[in-house]
């Protein structure tokens, strides 16, 4: 049996957790630049505010309905989501991180299933704050399907358990086939096209038809439905083959000088989750672009390739800086860069190299050191001189809250009186 715990609306929850003040009451998250609404919480989605809408075409609706908007704070996201795995990985060894807000659990073997995931659901809110719902059954499409029913049932109270397929047959009539995990909206339009509308139908369709008319992963899709578990966890996720870092810019950047502080400052961020899976880079990819809708719009990339495979910072910033410098034109108003780690390769198994023994190896230990030191007290309490600290081009974020949970200044203070 597997379990999926989902946060509900996380961004929207995580801003509620340290103001306590907002809880029941309407908030939306921007995406980058307050550009889109990218979370909602319920009382939002109940006045009808669209997602990905952008901000300016709803801010009147916003403001009449007096919504409390925030820009989209990664660093508290990416601490809160940290701190809900470490809750889950008490109540079993077996848990695959799907996404910032979710993840599956192995419960096999659990008695009473219904009364675990309410107990995962109180632990999780009284130690953390986090509103979460628990799907539970025999395979994870269908654990996915389970908690698409307990966010949408109040009778559930947050928790459902597909255990017997046939009780739920009802219910699977009346859901859309696009709610099934994996079905997009192209093959969701293709299958309805056949007469294939709901959860019920799908179910019932024959493998070796499905297989041949769709593909073997739709097949293995429908067997999960109808009980069969044919995915299993993943603890340990694969590493990634291609790395990428970028952002829009907060304003135009027209200076040579603020684009190499963004690319060395991606360069680096780069460089730590390169370091996190244990890998190694053969070459750097670099590429800006300006306003599409300019009078003069530009987009330009190049690869640099490295003398040695490397996750040392100040080797790929240094390459970076060297790509970017020559796809900049002076006069043009840029929008974005993006810095991109290519050729990955395992550091475990790296192949020695008679010119880089020793400095290799003090390399490693440097920059061990700076994520350590990092990692202990906060991120950028270390960095190259090269990123600057002023960073002008920074991604706008005009309702950005306090980094509670990452930044010391930002710690809640309790006082009484």
């Amino acid at each position: 049996m597997f379990a999926l715990v989902d946060c509900n609306a996380c961004y929207a929850s995580c801003e509620q957790i340290f103001r306590p003040d907002l809880r029941g009451k309407p908030v939306v998250v921007l995406s980058n630049n307050d550009g889109c609404i990218v979370a909602r919480s319920q009382e939002a989605k109940a006045l009808g505010i669209p997602a990905f809408a952008p901000y300016f075409k709803v801010q009147h609706l916003l403001t009449q309905h007096q919504v409390q908007v925030f820009s989209s704070n990664y660093e508290l996201y990416g601490d809160i989501s940290r701190r809900v795995m470490s809750t889950l990985a008490r109540f079993t060894p077996h848990l695959e991180r799907y996404s910032i807000d979710e993840a599956f659990l192995d419960v096999a073997g659990v008695a009473d299933l219904r009364q675990l995931g309410l107990q995962i659901k109180s632990t999780l809110w009284r130690e953390q704050r986090m509103p979460v719902c628990v799907g539970i059954a025999p395979s994870k499409t269908l654990a996915k399907l389970a908690n698409y029913i307990a966010k949408r049932s109040r009778k559930l109270g947050g928790v459902c358990v597909i255990a017997e397929l046939s009780q739920w047959q009802p219910l699977f009539a009346r859901i859309p086939v696009g709610e099934v995990w994996g079905v997009g909206s192209k093959l969701a339009k293709r299958l309805q096209a056949q007469g294939v509308h709901t959860v019920a139908d799908l179910q019932r369709q024959e493998l070796a038809s499905i297989r041949r008319e769709y593909s073997v992963v739709l097949a293995r899709t429908v067997r999960e439905l109808q009980g069969d578990s044919c995915l299993a966890l993943m603890q340990q996720p694969a590493p990634r083959q291609e790395i990428f870092r970028s952002r829009s810019f907060g304003h135009q950047v027209v200076l040579q000088s603020e684009l190499l502080e963004a690319v060395s400052n991606y360069a680096a961020k780069a460089a730590v989750a390169l370091r996190q899976q244990h890998s190694l880079t053969q070459r750097v990819h670099v590429m800006v672009e300006t306003s599409r809708h300019g009078q003069r719009p530009y987009y330009s990339a190049c690869t640099q390739p490295l003398a040695h495979p490397t996750n040392d910072t100040r080797v790929i910033t240094q390459a970076a800086i060297a790509v970017a410098k020559r796809l900049f034109i002076r006069g043009l108003a840029y929008n974005k860069t993006g810095v991109g780690l290519l050729e990955l390769s395992s550091s475990e198994q790296a192949q020695g190299d008679l010119f880089s023994g020793p400095s290799s190896q003090a390399a490693s230990a440097l920059m061990a050191v700076l994520d350590a030191a990092n990692s202990k007290y906060g991120q950028s309490t270390l960095f190259l001189a090269r990123e600057a600290t002023a960073q002008k081009w920074q991604m706008a974020r005009q309702f950005k809250s306090p980094a509670y949970t990452t930044r010391i200044s930002d710690v809640p203070v309790v006082r009484l009186v």
